[in-house]
């Protein structure tokens, strides 16, 4: 996934089953330790500032906010991965999401919004086939 910085906001989709975990990718650069910086995951677009609706805020180094257990970041947020984990998924937790890294500077967070598609588990309907034989006359 390209992640653009600038006002600029890229996309993306994920999709993922009904009672799995799903993870949402979001990574940036870290060169050394000063390159680590806060972040927050949302719900909705991402606006010009910040995070709509937010459910997970870091200050880089650790989380700071959690709006659920369900909302995890199982990277190395030290090393830029700030990729969500959406536990134990439901189909209220389709829609958008927003991540957004807070870099120094006017206008230079790097924003992804991601489509979260939860689909139905595919369960086997097999089940006993009773065959008929047709007879055409």
């Amino acid at each position: 996934v390209l992640l653009s910085t600038g006002s600029t906001a890229s996309e993306g989709v994920v999709i993922g089953e009904f009672g799995q975990d799903i993870t949402v990718p979001c990574h940036y650069s870290v060169q050394n330790r000063n390159g680590i910086t806060s972040m927050c995951w949302g719900r909705d677009r991402c606006p010009s500032s910040k995070c709509a609706r937010p459910i997970i805020w870091t200050d880089g180094w650790r989380v700071t906010e959690q709006y659920s257990s369900r909302y995890q970041l199982k990277g190395d947020l030290q090393r830029g991965d700030v990729s969500l984990t959406i536990v134990s998924a439901r189909e209220t937790d389709s829609g958008i999401y927003c991540c957004r890294v807070e870099l120094p500077g006017w206008f230079n967070d790097q924003v992804i919004n991601y489509k979260v598609v939860v689909r139905k588990a595919r369960i086997s309907t097999a089940s006993p086939h009773t065959y008929t034989s047709e007879q055409t006359s």
